[in-house]
């Protein structure tokens, strides 16, 4: 009972200093108005006829003294800043913190007290209502519960927070002035709904596309950031208000490829309240057909009279192509050639097969085709030594038999290239021996008819004087070259 009486005399020795203080505060605003307290003249009192004395100066309301000036001004402001740095009631300093909290979840609010002395602490709601008054709920709202009370602390938790309990909360400690504090309770609203809507559900390669992503009903409004892979990609964002709540919208434009089908565009939330928000879109693109020929058969690029030709005509296309079909460009299809559905056979090449072959396939999109050129060259004159070959499939849009020639040359048999050159030897040894019995036949000429007139000579001075005549009349004698 006596704990209880110097509580009660204790409140009311406060209740009658803060109302002290209250009447105080009103006396020194209701004094304080330079010009117009009890004693200022009034600003319609007429001004004194000419020649009479000045009246006394106005004494300053309240007994003021005469304006400070801008110096002193400026030092009262300073210490008055000063002043409010430091704790206030007796050493006492009163701590709040600001609150955030997601619409639906539990929100914690603290008053603390330093150097406390027992003094009491309040908690006022927005509206200046009090939640508590030191451990006692007076507010009818069971959503706020008390969590800890000391005479250093008063923490309170309120559930399911809403929007509507947004605001300013102040905490009141009755010292002497009293003190007041506040926090404010921001409360997030995550994003009620996620989705992306297409222009339209397909495309054609080469179009463009519009994505439209819309984020509903969030608090603060959201970011939203669009990707493909990952490559970030930029829309135009467009914001509503409604109440509270913000509703945004981007818009993305896509230029698509046949590449881009089946491919993932992610719409993705950055916002306070949520993490990893995002939601996806799968594109669906429609393109013409890709056309490629195939040799399966033979296993070399060169390909020879004999030899089994096997074409293999592969298409990708969405839809899927419906028409694939051969033939010979420039020319009829010979009758030998064996057309299934996207291969093409060939028995036993020959010459005559020699061609451009065209694959065409089709489909709601477009038509696309590939071609192959085929040059079938002569038989080996003999046979290479067995080897182990391995079969390889050789796409090509534009195909080319031909495409070995140049390696296929180097690789000629070495019997073919002994025989050329064995006959240039013969050749040129024929060619010598001809020349050297065409020049010993004419030098043996030439000395027959140096000793023509030997030959006519009856005896041995007879020739002897016919040869020393004969040089006599070089002249008369000719030779002659057969």
């Amino acid at each position: 009972m006596a704990s209880r009486s110097r509580s009660r005399t204790r409140t009311q020795e406060e209740r009658e200093r803060r109302r002290q203080q209250q009447q105080q505060q009103q006396h020194h605003h209701h004094c304080y108005q330079p010009g117009l307290g009890p004693s200022a003249p009034s600003s319609s009192s007429s001004s004194p006829p000419l020649g009479s004395p000045s009246p006394p100066a106005a004494s300053p309301p309240c007994g003021a003294l005469t304006p400070p000036s801008p110096s002193l001004v400026l030092l009262l402001l300073a210490a008055a800043a000063a002043a409010s740095l430091l704790p206030t009631g007796d050493g006492q300093n009163l701590v709040t913190e600001d609150v955030t909290v997601v619409e639906g979840e539990v929100a914690t609010i603290s008053c603390k007290v330093r150097n406390s002395d027992d003094s009491v602490i309040q908690l006022l709601n927005p509206n200046r209502q009090t939640i508590y008054f030191r451990d006692f709920r007076p507010l009818k709202d069971s959503r706020f519960q008390l969590v800890n009370f000391s005479s250093s602390e008063l923490r309170v938790s309120l559930t399911n927070v809403s929007i509507s309990d947004e605001g300013r909360y102040f905490c009141q400690l009755y010292t002497d002035p009293p003190q007041e504090y506040f926090m404010t309770i921001t409360v997030l609203v995550p994003p009620r709904n996620l989705r992306i809507e297409a222009q339209k559900e397909t495309t054609v390669e080469g179009e463009e596309i519009e994505l439209n992503c819309t984020s509903l009903a969030s608090r603060p409004p959201t970011v939203i950031r669009w990707f493909k892979g990952n490559k970030e990609l930029f829309g135009k964002t467009e914001e509503e208000q409604w109440s509270d709540m913000f509703t945004v919208t981007s818009r993305l434009s896509l230029k698509v490829k046949r590449e881009d089908d089946g491919v993932a565009v992610v719409c993705q939330v950055d916002h306070p309240a949520v993490k990893d928000l995002q939601t996806k879109y799968y594109l669906d693109v429609m393109y013409k057909p890709e056309v490629q020929v195939l040799q399966n058969s033979p296993a070399q690029p060169l390909t020879r009279e004999g030899d089994l030709l096997n074409l293999l005509c592969q298409v990708k296309g969405k839809p899927e192509p419906t028409d694939v079909s051969w033939l010979r460009v420039d020319d009829e299809m010979p009758q030998h050639v064996i057309v299934s559905g996207s291969n093409l056979h060939i028995n036993s090449l020959n010459k005559s097969d020699n061609g451009t072959y065209r694959c065409k396939a089709s489909n709601e999109v477009g038509m696309s085709f590939s071609d192959y050129t085929l040059y079938v060259y002569d038989p080996p004159t003999t046979l290479p030594p067995p080897t182990t070959t391995t079969t390889t499939t050789i796409p090509a849009t534009t195909t080319d038999s031909r495409a070995g020639e140049e390696s296929a040359i180097t690789a000629v048999d070495h019997a073919v290239i002994g025989g050329v050159v064995a006959v240039v030897v013969f050749a040129m040894l024929c060619l010598l021996i001809i020349l050297g019995r065409y020049f010993a036949r004419h030098k043996g000429t030439y000395f027959t008819h140096e000793a023509k007139g030997a030959d006519d000579a009856a005896d041995a001075d007879t020739a002897i004087i016919n040869a020393e005549g004969g040089q006599n009349n070089s002249e008369e004698k000719k030779e002659y070259f057969i």
